[in-house]
C-alpha cells in the first residue's frame, strides 16, 4: 500500500517539519508500514505496533540525536528505526548484513546505547546526563523503559543514583500491562499538562522558597502535595526516588503526549513521564494475542499467525517443558522458577498445571538464581529454565549462591549457541566456558532432543548445581532420536564412541554431533559424543588419545576457555603431548543471520568440518 506521508520522512528533522495536525495520518501509515514489513521479514510485532505514537512525539519534540532517546531492550524499536533513515533497510531486518532488530551504535547515531537485554536504559542515560554536565553541554537525555524492564533491580539502582545526583534526565515508563495503572481519560490528561507546566512548577518552587524559612511548614506542605498528587497518581514510588512524577497519560493520543513532552523538556532534574500503551495496538489479532504476536516468523498479515499446521518438529524446549510437567507429577518437592520467559522457556504446561509451584519473578535473573538456592536450602529441588544470555546477568549469584554453597538447583540453559536472528546480544556463545571453570558444577550438553530428557532428570538428580545446555529449536542430522517419555538418567562424566573410525576422533560436544558424523562417515574418522563438559570423562579421552592421530574437538561456544580447553586442559594433566585441534565460535561477537549460513561460514557444518581435517592430517607424522 502507498506511503505518501511516511516516504518524505528520511530523518527527524524532516518529521519535525510536519504540521501537528498531520501527524495521527503519519503514525497510520507508519503503523501499516510496519505490520506490513515485519511480516514479510518476521520479528517483534506487539511492542513495535504500541510505541508508533510515542516514537512519532519523541522524535517531533526532541532535537535528536543531539538529544540522546536511550532505548530499553529495543524490541520496540523499528518505528525509531523506520524515522531515523532506515526505512529502505527494514526489507532485511535481522538479516545477515541487514538492519538490526535492537539499536546499534555502529548502525546509526541516532541509536545512543546498545541494547538487546533489558533494564539498562536509566543507568545509561544517566550516565549521559553526566557527562553532558561534565562538558558544559546542555542537551535532553530520554531514557524509555518498558513496565517489564522495569521490575529488574539494575532500574532502581539507577533509578536511587539518579535522584541523588540529581541529574537532568528524562525517564519514561511505557506501561503497558501494569495493574497500577488507572484508566486514561480526560483527567488525568489534563492533570499531566498541568503538572508538567511551568505555571504549576514554578509556583511549587517559589512556595518551596518562602515556606524554607519554617522547615516544619515546609514539610506539611510537600507531605500535602503528595497526597493530592497521589489522589490522582500512582507516582508515589517514584517521588520517593527524587522524581517530578507525571502521568500516567494515553501513549496513543498525540495531543496529549506532544504538548506533556514539550512541556517536561523545558524543566530540570530528574523527570518521570508514565505512559499507557496497549501492545500490538491498531493490529487486532496481536491486541487479542500479543504475546503470539511479540516474536514472529514471516506470516500473512490478512489471515494472522495460522496454528496447528505443517506438524513442526519437536524442539528442545518442547522437550524441557513436558519433561518439567512429567518430573513435577512424580517429586512434590520441584519448583519451576523463570525470569519472565514462561513461553519462551517451555514452561506454560508447567504453569497451567502446577500454579502453586511456578514462580515468574519478572525480568530478575539475579533474584530468580538466589530465591532457587533458598528454596534449595529448605530441601526443594528448584528448576531454573533461562536463557543462556540471560544467566550471563546472574553470574555472581550462579558462584556465590548456588556453587559455593553446593545447592541442589538445576539449570535448563535454553538457546545455547548460535540463535540466529536476535544477534549479538542473544547468541549463546560464552555459556560452556564460564560454566566449566565453577566448582561444584555438572555441565551436561545434549546431542539431541532424547538425551536431552535423560540429562534434565540427571541433572535433577544430581544433588548439587547441575546445568543443561540445549540449542534453540530443534536437532539435525538423521541420528536423533525422539525423547522416549521415561525419567531415564545418565551416567555422571560418561560419554560415547558413536562411530568407530581411525586416525582422526572427533569429540563432539552437543547438537554438532550429527555434524561431527556426516564428517565422520566422509572420513572413516571416530566420533565420540562426549555429552559432559564437566565432569569429562577423561578414560574416553585417554582411549582416543592412544589409538588416533589427531584429536578434533567441536562445540557451539566460544572456542576460548571452551570444552576443547577442558579436553587441552585433561590432556595436560595425564602428560600426554598428541594434536589436537579445537573448533568452536571464534573471538568475536557474531551478528544476526540465519542460524545454518552462521555455522557454515564459521566452518562448523559437515563439509567444512572435512575440510579443516583434511588439510590438518598432512602435518601429522
Amino acid at each position: 500500500m502507498p506511503f505518501p506521508l511516511l516516504e518524505t520522512i528520511d530523518d527527524p528533522a524532516a518529521l519535525r517539519q510536519l504540521p501537528r495536525e498531520q501527524l495521527p495520518a503519519l503514525a497510520e501509515e507508519l503503523r501499516a508500514y510496519l505490520l506490513e514489513s515485519v511480516a514479510k521479514t518476521g520479528g517483534h510485532l506487539s511492542s513495535n505496533l504500541g510505541t508508533i505514537e510515542l516514537t512519532i512525539a519523541l522524535h517531533y519534540v526532541f532535537d535528536t540525536p543531539e538529544d540522546r532517546l536511550v532505548w530499553d531492550v529495543g524490541h520496540q524499536t523499528y518505528a525509531h528505526k523506520v524515522l531515523t533513515g532506515r526505512r529502505d533497510g527494514m526489507a532485511r531486518l535481522r538479516m545477515k548484513d541487514g538492519v538490526s532488530g535492537f539499536p546499534r551504535r555502529s548502525e546509526s547515531p541516532y541509536d545512543t546505547f546498545g541494547v538487546g537485554h533489558s533494564s539498562t536504559s536509566i543507568s545509561a542515560a544517566l550516565g549521559m546526563a553526566v557527562a553532558a554536565r561534565y562538558k558544559g553541554e546542555s542537551r535532553n537525555v530520554v531514557a524509555i523503559i518498558g513496565d517489564g524492564a522495569m521490575s529488574a533491580g539494575q532500574a532502581f539502582e539507577a533509578l536511587n543514583n539518579a535522584g541523588v545526583i540529581d541529574a537532568n534526565l528524562l525517564v519514561i515508563l511505557n506501561d503497558n500491562d501494569m495493574s497500577i495503572s488507572q484508566p486514561v481519560g480526560a483527567l488525568n490528561k489534563y492533570l499531566a499538562r498541568l503538572l508538567s507546566g511551568r505555571t504549576f512548577n514554578a509556583a511549587r518552587k517559589a512556595g518551596e522558597k518562602v515556606l524554607s524559612m519554617a522547615p516544619s511548614l515546609l514539610e506539611i506542605a510537600k507531605r500535602a502535595e503528595e497526597h493530592v498528587k497521589g489522589m490522582f497518581v500512582p507516582g508515589t514510588l517514584f517521588e520517593e526516588f527524587g522524581f517530578n512524577y507525571i502521568g500516567p497519560i494515553d501513549g496513543h493520543d498525540l495531543d496529549s503526549l506532544i504538548p506533556t513532552l514539550q512541556n517536561m523538556r523545558e524543566l530540570s532534574g530528574p523527570r518521570f513521564l508514565h505512559v499507557v500503551t496497549k501492545k500490538g495496538q491498531g493490529y487486532k489479532l496481536a491486541e487479542v494475542d500479543p504475546i503470539l504476536y511479540h516474536g514472529v516468523s514471516k506470516f500473512d498479515a490478512t489471515n494472522g499467525i495460522q496454528s496447528g499446521k505443517g506438524g513442526g518438529k519437536l524442539t528442545f524446549t518442547q522437550v524441557m517443558g513436558q519433561w518439567l510437567c512429567d518430573m513435577a507429577a512424580t517429586d512434590t518437592r520441584l519448583v519451576g522458577i523463570t525470569p519472565a520467559m514462561c513461553e519462551g522457556s517451555g514452561m506454560t504446561h508447567f504453569a497451567e498445571q502446577f500454579p502453586a509451584r511456578y514462580h515468574d519473578v519478572g525480568i530478575a535473573e539475579q533474584h530468580a538464581l538466589t530465591f532457587a538456592a533458598g528454596l534449595a536450602c529448605e530441601g526443594m529441588k528448584p528448576v531454573v529454565a533461562i536463557y543462556s544470555t540471560f544467566l550471563q546477568r546472574a553470574y555472581d549469584q550462579l558462584i556465590h549462591d548456588v556453587a559455593l554453597q553446593n545447592l541442589d538447583v538445576t539449570f535448563a540453559i535454553d538457546r545455547g549457541g548460535l540463535v540466529g536472528a536476535d544477534g549479538a546480544t542473544h547468541q549463546g556463545a560464552f555459556d560452556l566456558s564460564y560454566l566449566a571453570c565453577i566448582p561444584n558444577m555438572v555441565v551436561m550438553t545434549p546431542a539431541d532432543e532424547a538425551e536431552c530428557r535423560r540429562m534434565l532428570s540427571t541433572g535433577y538428580q544430581y544433588p548439587g548445581p547441575a546445568a543443561i545446555r540445549y540449542p534453540r529449536g530443534s536437532s539435525t542430522g538423521s541420528h536423533a532420536v525422539l525423547p522416549a517419555p521415561t525419567l531415564d538418567t545418565l551416567e555422571i562424566g560418561k560419554g560415547e564412541i558413536r562411530r568407530h573410525g581411525r586416525r582422526v576422533a572427533i569429540l563432539a560436544f552437543g547438537t554438532l554431533l550429527a555434524v561431527a558424523l556426516e564428517a565422520g562417515d566422509i572420513l572413516d574418522a571416530t566420533v565420540a559424543n562426549m555429552r559432559f563438559v564437566k565432569p569429562l570423562d577423561v578414560a574416553l579421552i585417554r582411549e582416543l588419545v592412544q589409538t588416533h592421530d589427531l584429536l578434533v574437538t567441536l562445540e557451539e561456544n566460544a572456542v576460548i576457555g571452551g570444552a576443547g580447553s577442558e579436553v587441552a586442559h585433561a590432556l595436560e594433566n595425564m602428560g600426554i603431548v598428541k594434536p589436537l585441534h579445537r573448533l568452536g565460535l571464534p573471538d568475536c561477537f557474531i551478528e544476526h543471520g540465519e542460524q545454518g549460513q552462521m555455522l557454515a561460514e564459521l566452518g562448523l557444518n559437515s563439509s567444512s568440518l572435512v575440510q579443516r581435517i583434511k588439510a590438518l592430517l598432512p602435518t601429522i607424522s
